[in-house]
């Protein structure tokens, strides 16, 4: 049982690096640093470093500013292909060997292969980034990039509930995944639906 909830950990904290690449890591630095809630294993304890902290934070209030301008949300999006998979390889490979309220004993699920959780954190941000960018395309094209505010903190806000879910309640982190694909599949349908409606003749 105890791998299992390792697995949903790294899956919460990556997918969340997938929506915002600083909020995850934030959270894992912060809890680490200030609570007996999260406990990093030798060799990331750099995460809950003073000034690691403090350049995260600076990052993701530039990230907050940047992902909610229409005209600057596209460049963002671009630039974040290569953080965000980066962010999520790094807090996939923490938070699969961190103690937590969950996991008092990780078990070495990838003893002699530390680079396997690192890969398998980049797959898994990289694919939530390209899904999440291909959403952000399609409410532009409807709305002119006036969903872009909206949908940005939509999406800040689910990271920081699934990162904190991870960490704390990792089993729920299936569930947020499971309901977040429902209402992407739901939100698409609703935006195809209003283009075949612009384009029907009449």
């Amino acid at each position: 049982m105890g791998s299992v909830l390792e697995l949903l950990t790294g899956l919460g904290l990556s997918a969340s690096a997938g929506l915002n690449a600083w909020i995850p890591l934030l959270v894992v630095g912060l809890l680490a640093r200030f609570t007996p809630v999260l406990t990093l294993p030798s060799g990331w304890e750099w995460l809950s470093n003073e000034w690691v902290l403090g350049i995260i934070a600076a990052l993701l209030v530039v990230e907050l500013v940047a992902d909610k301008v229409p005209v600057l949300d596209s460049a963002n999006d671009v630039l974040q292909t290569v953080i965000r998979p980066s962010s999520g390889g790094l807090v996939f490979g923490a938070g699969v060997s961190a103690e937590t309220l969950t996991v008092s004993d990780p078990a070495t699920l990838f003893h002699d292969h530390s680079w396997v959780p690192i890969a398998i954190g980049v797959v898994i941000a990289l694919v939530v980034h390209l899904i999440k960018s291909g959403v952000r395309v399609a409410l532009n094209s409807v709305s002119l990039g006036l969903s872009a505010p909206l949908l940005s903190v939509t999406e800040d806000a689910t990271s920081a509930v699934m990162s904190l879910l991870a960490i704390l309640l990792p089993v729920l982190v299936v569930v947020l995944l499971l309901g977040l694909s429902w209402g992407v599949w739901r939100l698409l349908r609703r935006v195809r639906r209003r283009r075949a409606a612009r384009y029907q003749p009449g």
